[in-house]
């Protein structure tokens, strides 16, 4: 390899998962991009260079089976026929049919049903203290994309678990153990989604999957598109919301008057999803103030979307929360091709669940630490401990 910058961050190491922010700009003062050795791939740290990863079509989501094959095929199986490990035109084939069920006008009329579920779920949740993600936070879009799909909501605790297995396995280096939950929970969550795709093609309902049957799709497709929206329909507003209410808790925050104008400093803040990979179907030039590399041909570049949206060059005091932020350029739902499908419902939830909370609990606060999920690529909490006076 020609002579390229380095980096030797570790992104297992429990300072970086507890707070990467600093140690991202280090690395930004020192390089916008750079070889990281210990992942096999370029690491990009500046909103620029993440930009530009998203954007090249050259850049590719190219899936390659995990081994060993046979025992990982209920994990492959679901992630082969999802769009996003596909470049178009399979992408495009496979995204088409669920696209027009998150077009702005359907989420709109979703808009009622959501403040139902947050209205009911509210109701269930004791001043004195709760967990604001076991009680609010996840079951709220569980709910939503369940609802949307067609899944009985019986199964809302076996979807975040399934969800929850799967999606480990896309940090660093996961553990024999987090792999053989991962394989347990693929082979779950599709046996379940194969029964309701059978039962809509003799009973169709007034659901996505019923839409996804009369489709093109191939049924190994539609169970994996039906696995990717209940995990990404959810994971987004999960953790967004447990990481930005947290943010604006330990400063003393309020939404501001503009409540979308908050959803989206929530969104930049700390970015639920930290790290996305691409792969060079070409050789690439990616450069930025006068640095330039070439990912070749089959090498791996990453964009680290939380480094992106603290890029000093692009926000104002980046590591302020403002709860008024304008403007804010964050990518935090990527750019390009395979921008998140699934945006405007998670900007919806949370504009509507966000201002419910503190109408509910207008002196809410945290009752105590909140517990980090202790993961990297996909940031959370898994308990935000909290209290307030009911209105």
């Amino acid at each position: 390899m020609r002579s390229v910058p380095t980096t030797s961050i570790d992104l297992a190491d429990p300072d970086v998962v507890a707070d990467p922010y600093p140690h991202f700009a280090r690395e930004r003062e020192q390089h916008a991009v750079a070889w990281h050795e210990a992942s096999g791939m370029y690491l990009t740290f500046a909103h620029a260079t993440v930009g530009q990863v998203q954007r090249d079509r050259r850049l590719g989501r190219i899936w390659a089976d995990r081994e060993p094959l046979d025992y990982l095929e209920p994990f492959n199986l679901l992630h082969r026929n999802q769009m996003m490990e596909n470049e178009p035109p399979v992408h495009t084939r496979l995204r088409r049919p669920v696209a027009k069920a998150f077009a702005r006008g359907h989420i709109e009329r979703l808009r009622p049903r959501v403040r139902e579920i947050a209205a009911g779920l509210l109701d269930d949740l004791d001043p004195a203290g709760f967990d604001i993600i076991e009680g609010y936070a996840e079951p709220l879009p569980v709910l939503v994309i369940a609802d949307l799909l067609g899944v009985p909501r019986s199964y809302a605790p076996d979807l975040r678990d399934w969800s929850q297995a799967i999606v480990r396995m896309y940090e660093v280096a996961p553990p024999q153990q987090t792999v053989d939950d991962a394989v347990r929970a693929a082979q779950d969550f599709a046996g379940l989604v194969r029964e309701l795709v059978a039962e809509r093609r003799t009973t169709p309902a007034d659901d996505l999957i019923t839409d996804l049957v009369a489709t093109e799709l191939t049924e190994d497709e539609v169970v994996a598109a039906v696995v990717l929206l209940l995990n990404a329909g959810h994971e987004a507003s999960v953790n967004v919301f447990g990481n930005g209410l947290t943010a604006m808790l330990r400063r003393g925050l309020r939404p501001g008057a503009d409540v979308p104008a908050t959803v989206e400093e929530m969104l930049r803040f700390d970015s639920a999803l930290q790290l996305f990979e691409r792969t060079a179907m070409e050789d690439v030039e990616v450069a930025h103030g006068g640095q330039s590399i070439v990912v070749e041909k089959g090498q791996k570049i990453a964009a680290l979307l939380g480094a992106a949206n603290r890029d000093p060059a692009v926000f104002d005091q980046p590591d302020e929360f403002r709860v008024d932020r304008d403007p804010n350029n964050h990518l935090a739902f990527g750019v390009g091709v395979h921008f998140c499908l699934g945006a405007p419902l998670a900007r919806m939830e949370l504009a509507e669940s966000l201002p419910a909370l503190f109408e509910t609990f207008p002196d809410l606060s945290l009752a105590g630490e909140p517990e980090s999920r202790g993961t990297f690529v996909l940031r959370g909490y898994r308990t935000v401990p909290v209290r307030g006076t009911h209105a």
